[in-house]
């Protein structure tokens, strides 16, 4: 029956389908959508699950691939092949609008759901890392957000037993409506272990669920996450998963534990969109039929509804196809675990899934058409050219006076307090294969076969991407790969989490098309595919967005995880060397955002490579990139545990606090080997080194009145973000 305008109307906009998103179903099914189909349109043709704004750009990242690259298209998460029989899966994703919304909840089950991802591979979880963004700390619920958010992380991860090593957490006022919570997971698989794959396979076999029951949390998830917010976003609470990690750790193990015993043929998480992804995805890859009977699902609430079952994201759920032979040993093995797995369909091999309740047919179709069939939107977007780059910058004109004031301001603040009350709150080391966590800008672990460090980092500077949205993706690749480097780690593998506003917005598309152009160049000169990742649209509150944020998490080995350079200075008497690249220079806090200089991607690839062979033939004691805010405040950072620097190098008061795009301090007893390393290499003319300070206990004295007490600003950045968070003691 042909719907009236009205009810076609209600009914687009209850399942957040546009008109002519409605004519192209129709055209597919040659018919009219049936009422349980409306919402399994709605969940699989949602931005969240489809990536229509995005697909055709993302698939740039293809050219990234190497022979590393463990053969995994389109399953939950990327695999990279170490050698030595030892691989890693990670991901990275977005659970950006149910934080916003409900903050511990929405972070905690976005760690839950990106462990997920992990061990539905077979892969043990080893590591959880999290890219966040905060707005300004004086905005509206900001306080309780932030921490709820961290709370939520800690909750979730500390109690599952995976250890959370590393982080980002930025701070902007374009986030103060919408705010950025990137989780993402690492996991292990190990010499002679199974990888486990999403594809439906075998006539006859049984769809299997297994984990928690399942309840109306999350139900339109999927959905909520692909449109912007509006003066009713708190409405939308009943749209955020609630998770329980405790739970989570029991599927973990009798997962693992079924795949590497042979027992599953194929699974995949419950994630976004739930029973409908899960089932249509499998089914699709497969290229087979399935028979579903809803009322077979355990569920929490016996009132439910089958669309609320087909929707819901509940969490801690997946489901497994395994042979009718093996469904003994499946059950038994779950029982063992204290959990149910409950028959709930079965493989077919003509190619259609049907949909049964208490053995009503309520649909029967291909899911292809979900699946393959998505709309893909090109949307319109502008060549790159960036606004801010400039031929010269104002002169910075610092006194003394003004520049202790601004490095003591900064510390003291959100912008470069210590983050150490947010990570306190993560237990880094369960697990006993963490040697460098949180509190260092790399994570570095030992890999239990091989006893190589295995490293992880993310990036993307939020300042950078408002300065120039190219120069921003690029370095969201190239500035962790860089910050690995100098700790004699070699950068091997990107996952990403395109974090951007509106995509109908053609200014918000250009930068994002500029991005993924970016970050796949950086990829293919490190020779680090993208083999993982997410895109988060719609980040926009009011018609606000915010900034274009291309998180990135990078992953590196080295050979082994002895001698690794500190991040702080821990030893008196040593030469503190400056190596810069020349000519890239940016604007200052407080001042627009603007770059001068030529940046070049292949010089930078250069740089990072050069540093990498210098720190494993030159080990520094201690190493450091400067980030935003200059020297001065990267050498202040560096002298919190106590041992400072004493310049000798007459430096202008305002050159300690200019923002130079790539820098290095290296401390070091081998500064003439150092020197004579870059004096005779391919980039000789491109780089300068300054022998700066000397390392001394107690003292940052930088020259021209720039004298500093280090137990005062050691004071200033413990206590910077400490009234955010709360029981946390530094």
């Amino acid at each position: 029956m042909k719907l009236d305008a009205a009810t076609l109307k209600t009914k687009c906009k209850h399942y957040r389908i546009s008109n002519e998103e409605y004519q192209k179903i129709c055209q597919l099914l040659k018919r009219e959508p049936l009422d349980i189909e409306w919402p399994l349109f709605s969940a699989l043709w949602s931005e969240h699950c489809s990536y229509k704004s995005s697909k055709i750009h993302l698939r740039k990242f293809g050219k990234t691939m190497n022979a590393t690259v463990v053969n995994a298209s389109g399953e939950n998460a990327g695999i990279i092949d170490l050698g030595q029989g030892e691989r890693i899966a990670f991901k990275m994703e977005s659970h950006n609008h149910p934080s916003f919304i409900e903050p511990f909840q929405g972070a905690a089950t976005g760690v839950g759901g990106i462990l997920r991802d992990i061990f539905t591979m077979g892969a043990r979880p080893i590591a959880l890392a999290n890219y966040l963004c905060f707005g300004e700390v004086k905005a509206p619920r900001m306080k309780y957000l932030m921490d709820g958010v961290v709370h939520g992380i800690s909750s979730y991860g500390n109690c599952v037993g995976v250890p959370t090593v590393t982080g980002q957490t930025n701070f902007d006022p374009s986030y103060s409506q919408n705010i950025l919570v990137n989780a993402l997971a690492v996991g292990l698989l190990r010499p002679g272990e199974k990888i486990a794959l999403s594809q439906a396979q075998g006539v006859g076999n049984w769809v299997v669920y297994v984990g928690a029951k399942t309840g109306k949390d999350g139900v339109h998830g999927a959905a909520m996450a692909s449109e912007a917010f509006d003066e009713n976003s708190e409405a939308k609470k009943p749209n955020v998963q609630i998770g329980d990690p405790y739970f989570e750790k029991l599927l973990i193990e009798s997962c693992l534990e079924a795949i590497q015993q042979g027992l599953v043929v194929s699974i995949q998480d419950m994630g976004a969109a739930g029973l409908t992804s899960s089932s249509f995805e499998m089914a699709s890859k497969g290229q087979m039929g399935m028979d579903l009977h809803l009322d077979q699902v355990p569920l929490r609430d016996s009132s439910m509804t089958p669309e609320e079952i087909l929707l819901s994201e509940s969490q801690e759920r997946m489901l497994m196809i395994c042979e009718p032979s093996k469904l003994e040993a499946v059950e038994k093995l779950f029982s063992k675990w204290g959990l149910d797995a409950c028959v709930v369909g079965k493989l077919k091999k003509q190619r259609t899934v049907s949909l049964f309740w208490n053995k009503e047919l309520l649909t029967e179709i291909d899911p292809d058409l979900l699946v393959e069939n998505a709309p893909v939107y090109e949307r319109p977007f502008s060549a790159w050219a960036s606004p801010r780059r400039v031929s010269s910058l104002p002169d910075l004109k610092f006194s003394a006076a003004k520049v202790k004031i601004e490095l003591m301001q900064v510390l003291s603040n959100e912008i470069a307090g210590s983050r150490r009350p947010i990570y306190r709150q993560y237990d880094q080391r369960v697990g006993a294969m963490t040697a460098h966590g949180a509190e260092s800008d790399v994570a570095i672990q030992r890999l239990p076969d091989s006893g190589r460090g295995f490293a992880l980092a993310v990036g993307c500077r939020p300042f950078l991407m408002q300065v120039d949205a190219q120069i921003g993706a690029y370095d969201s690749v190239f500035y962790p790969a860089l910050q690995m480097a100098i700790k004699g780690v070699r950068a091997l593998a990107v996952t990403d989490c395109l974090n951007y506003g509106n995509p109908e917005r053609p200014e918000i598309m250009s930068e994002f098309v500029a991005s993924v152009d970016a970050i796949t160049e950086a990829s293919i000169l490190l020779k680090a595919p993208v083999i993982s990742g997410n895109v988060s649209f719609y980040n926009e509150t009011m018609g606000s967005n915010i900034t274009s944020t291309p998180a990135t998490g990078v992953v590196g080995l080295r050979d082994h995880v002895d001698g690794l350079a500190a991040d702080r200075f821990g030893k008196e008497g040593l030469k503190v060397l400056v190596l810069r690249l020349k000519g890239l220079e940016l604007s200052g806090f407080g001042q627009k955002p603007q770059f001068k200089g030529e940046y070049n991607p292949q010089k930078v690839t250069e740089l990072i490579a050069l540093l990498r062979k210098a720190a494993m033939e030159i080990p520094p004691q201690a190493s450091q990139v400067v980030g935003l805010g200059g020297l001065a405040l990267a050498l202040a950072k560096m002298s919190l545990d106590g041992i400072g620097c004493q310049a000798h190098q007459d430096l202008s008061i305002s050159s300690w606090m200019k923002n130079i795009l790539y820098q290095i301090v290296w401390v070091t007893d081998q500064a003439e080997a150092f020197e004579k390393f870059f004096q005779n290499s391919i980039l000789a003319a491109d780089v300068e080194i300054l022998d700066l300070a000397i390392t001394k206990k107690s003292v940052l004295d930088l020259g021209s009145e720039l004298q500093f007490s280090l137990p005062e600003l050691q004071k200033l950045s413990s206590e910077a973000l400490q009234s955010y968070f709360q029981g946390v003691s530094t």
